[in-house]
């Protein structure tokens, strides 16, 4: 097998040459995203909007990838304010609660001042039945 990469194109990308995710068989790797809107490289205001924007992107990758948020078995949530953990925890709940995923919360700092929080996922593409 193959293995895939996703990318938004977005700078960051570039810079630091990664993919916004990487299929490796049924396995899907997500990069750590950021709030961001990658075709303007603007920032959604807030923590509660920036993990929205995050998981919106994130949902964009695993469709990429051929995979759905209830593939989704680990997440990992970086927080540079501990303040804010209970917003973006409740963004994370609602977004992708239906997996169950195991999740690691870290607070620290980031590698980009305007970011509130950055999230990771790793999902597993399983085998759905074809609707008609």
């Amino acid at each position: 097998m193959t293995r895939q990469f996703i990318s938004t194109g977005s700078t960051y990308e570039k810079l630091a040459g990664y993919s916004r995710a990487v299929v490796e068989g049924n396995w899907v790797f997500v990069s750590g995203t950021v709030g961001a809107d990658f075709a303007t490289g603007t920032f959604a205001e807030g923590p509660q909007a920036q993990a929205e924007k995050a998981i919106d992107t994130i949902e964009w990758a695993l469709t990429q990838a051929g995979a759905v948020t209830a593939d989704i078995v680990r997440v990992r949530v970086i927080i540079p304010e501990p303040a804010h953990v209970e917003t973006v925890s409740h963004v994370v709940a609602r977004r992708f609660g239906s997996a169950r995923a195991a999740n690691t919360t870290i607070c620290s700092p980031l590698a980009v001042p305007e970011a509130h929080v950055e999230i990771e996922v790793t999902a597993i593409r399983r085998k759905r039945r074809k609707t008609r």
